[in-house]
């Protein structure tokens, strides 16, 4: 990220890493609020969010998917406040990923998804937001509240757990996914431990794992939902280096950036 600069906006705290003509391109804004772990660097020592950011490079990480959004012609940025009308008219699409549980968050108290942010983000939605909701599996994300807000748009995510892949049994995480599928091509794809979902109108399934569904998408007055039962592209099942070559979660990130990017384009 030789060329990008990083700014800081008087609306809450939001980081924009892009190049100086952003003004004309489609805004992507990931939460680090309800998802807002922190760790210690071990060179700097100093304290640093990870886990499904921006900046992090290491496995977790969302480094790649933020260079793969960049490369389709995308700003991203990182949100850390929950999100008011005012950061919202500032993003095309905002997600939240793996929303926090007690035991992950910074300083042991995970901010909840409140009713506020609800009603901030369904607005928007209805406006012709893109909103992403990507959930993790049993144990590892908070689902009370994030399904408050998946309710709005027909998601329920089940607070449980599939594709559970023991060692390096790759197989086990296989997500097959057919011909004519509205975002992917037909292929295989790796999602592992997953919860799986219950969806009803307006929102319909689009994935699906062990029979059953872990993928959504629906349309809400001018805007999109996708929501997901797993923070899939993260840069340790992208990089090409773990997963055998029969896996394509690289080709299918790039399927779907260009797919949310394209229902920004319909608003």
């Amino acid at each position: 990220m030789k060329q990008n600069i990083v700014k800081t906006l008087a609306l809450g705290t939001l980081l924009t890493f892009g190049f100086s003509n952003a003004q004309n391109k489609p805004k992507v804004v990931l939460d680090n609020f309800f998802n807002n772990e922190k760790k210690e660097n071990k060179e700097t020592k100093v304290l640093e969010s990870w886990h499904y950011t921006w900046n992090d490079s290491s496995n977790g990480g969302f480094y790649l998917l933020g260079e793969i959004f960049q490369k389709q012609g995308a700003e991203i940025s990182t949100l850390t406040t929950a999100p008011s009308k005012k950061d919202l008219k500032n993003a095309n699409i905002y997600i939240i990923v793996d929303p926090d549980i007690d035991k992950e968050a910074y300083g042991g108290k995970a901010n909840l998804i409140d009713v506020n942010s609800i009603k901030n983000l369904t607005e928007w939605v209805k406006k012709g937001g893109v909103l992403v909701l990507m959930s993790n599996d049993n144990g590892n994300s908070e689902f009370e509240h994030f399904n408050k807000l998946a309710g709005e748009f027909g998601i329920h995510f089940n607070d449980d757990s599939y594709n559970r892949v023991q060692k390096r049994e790759f197989e086990q995480g296989k997500v097959m996914v057919p011909a004519g599928n509205e975002i992917f091509s037909e292929q295989k794809l790796y999602m592992k431990e997953v919860s799986s979902m219950d969806v009803k109108a307006p929102a319909k399934a689009i994935l699906t794992a062990e029979g059953k569904n872990i993928g959504a998408i629906a349309k809400v007055g001018k805007g999109t939902v996708f929501a997901l039962g797993d923070p899939w592209c993260y840069n340790e099942y992208i990089d090409g280096k773990k997963l055998t070559e029969d896996f394509s979660n690289y080709e299918g990130t790039e399927e779907w950036v260009k797919w949310l990017l394209k229902q920004v384009s319909k608003k």
